[in-house]
């Protein structure tokens, strides 16, 4: 009687193994909804940012990463920008510090 309770123990202990697939697809459904939902929309702003920069060109008015509104009256190196911020003012700045083009006109 022994042997049939020690039987019955074993096979009711055994369960059905999941498949490993479907047991990960929460997982990977949450990592697609991240990717869709956060990930792809900053690299699109990454590349249009980054676009914008190199795009700029002396006449176009800016906004730099520092709060300052200028106007773009030329270029000292490939990164480097002079930038007219009043009627005798001009800076040099990065051109990474650029934060936006500016469309209308905002500098005198």
């Amino acid at each position: 009687m022994n042997s049939l309770l020690y039987a019955g123990a074993m096979g009711s202990g055994q369960t059905q193994s999941a498949n490993p697939i479907l047991s990960l697809l929460p997982f990977l459904l949450i990592i697609l909804i991240m990717y869709f939902l956060m990930i792809r929309p900053q690299a699109k702003k990454q590349r249009e940012k980054a676009k914008m920069l190199q795009e700029l060109q002396p006449g176009d008015e800016i906004l730099t990463i520092g709060g300052l509104y200028g106007k773009i009256e030329g270029f000292k190196d490939k990164n480097i920008l002079i930038v007219k911020l009043a009627k005798d003012v001009k800076i040099y700045i990065a051109r990474s510090a650029v934060a936006d083009k500016i469309q209308e006109k905002v500098v005198g």
